[in-house]
């Protein structure tokens, strides 16, 4: 019957990221990328539905310090991990049934990326969330492994590679070797701290207020982890938190590297102390394997080079590093018999 069941089921993999969301299905790819926001009405976990569509994902991020009070827009995770567990729910629910289609003879199977620091009370609420939202079975994989899986690292032999994902919420270090992690740091200061760094920056040197997304496109066009042959400069818009006006004023490139220094000298120093820990061998081996970068910061120009400086070690951005975990889980998901032991249960799929 499980074998009747698992034809009409299609298995789906989820990147459940604190910045945005990837949905994977077996067979097909990534079908679903979106913000990980959901607008649901005050007090409720129930999703606000426009005429465009239910609010989740980009419909939701465009409304973000826009909503009246009887709604709100909600990114239910904080630092990679689930911060409100029914609005999560929520958003899981109309991931899953998106992607899942019309199959509906059976639920779907799902493999979902989650930060190797997390705590085992935190895993099970990834569980039980994912159970609640439709998924009939659902296993963990951790995310410095995903995305190693997705670099097309040489996860199964044994020799030491680096991963380094920067998400939204989180930045994860791991060295792998024999299908495992050796070992793995993971870090509460990622891409949100980022835009954090600029709109804190903005606010004490021009009195001037800005929401989130500005700050990430600011990021995004501007800014830089290393001195550019070419400064940038753009134009920003905002609220004069003096005169309560709006005004904008011309950000340079040098100015954006100012305000995120501070964090991504936290990411560095998180690369260090990982690489302190290793044995001379694993040094060894990274010495030609190097360190590869993932998730939406490795795409901070010159941040390959400011570790490498730090580090001594080559250095390299993964080919589009935003989808490198979900791309990963979907390996996973087309090859469970060679990848089934890199799952947190040990037995795989039917």
């Amino acid at each position: 019957m499980e074998s009747v069941l698992g034809f009409f089921s299609k298995d789906l993999g989820i990147d459940l990221g604190t910045a945005n969301t990837l949905v994977v299905a077996r067979g097909e790819g990534i079908v679903i990328s979106e913000p990980t926001v959901v607008a649901v009405y005050k007090g409720t976990n129930k999703i606000v539905v426009s005429a465009q569509g239910p609010a989740v994902g980009e419909r939701a991020r465009q409304m973000l310090g826009k909503t009246p009070d009887s709604i709100q827009a909600i990114r239910p995770l904080r630092h990679g991990v689930i911060a409100d567990f029914e609005i999560c729910q929520a958003m899981l629910t109309y991931f899953i049934q998106k992607a899942h289609g019309r199959r509906g003879l059976a639920r779907p199977r799902v493999i979902i990326a989650v930060p190797s620091g997390i705590t085992t009370v935190e895993k099970r609420a990834v569980i039980n969330s994912a159970e609640r939202a439709g998924a009939r079975e659902v296993r963990l994989i951790r995310e410095p492994m995903a995305a190693a899986i997705g670099c097309g690292l040489p996860v199964r032999e044994p020799r030491g590679s680096m991963i380094v994902d920067i998400g939204g919420g989180t930045s994860e270090c791991a060295i792998l070797s024999l299908d495992d992690l050796v070992l793995s740091n993971s870090l509460r200061v990622a891409g949100d701290d980022m835009n954090r760094a600029i709109q804190d920056y903005l606010r004490q040197v021009y009195n001037l207020a800005i929401g989130e997304h500005a700050a990430e496109r600011i990021k995004i066009e501007v800014g830089s982890a290393y001195r550019l042959e070419e400064e940038l400069t753009r134009e920003v818009r905002g609220k004069d938190t003096v005169a309560g006006l709006p005004r904008s004023v011309l950000l340079r490139s040098e100015e954006v590297r100012e305000a995120l220094m501070p964090v991504l000298e936290q990411v560095v120093k998180g690369i260090q102390a990982t690489l302190e820990k290793l044995t001379p061998e694993l040094h060894d081996d990274l010495y030609e394997t190097g360190i590869t970068l993932a998730g939406g910061g490795a795409l901070i120009r010159g941040l390959d080079r400011l570790i490498a400086r730090e580090t001594g070690l080559p250095v390299r951005r993964a080919d589009d590093p935003l989808t490198a975990v979900a791309r990963g889980v979907g390996m996973v998901l087309e090859q469970l018999e060679t990848f089934w032991h890199v799952l947190e249960q040990t037995h795989e799929f039917a």
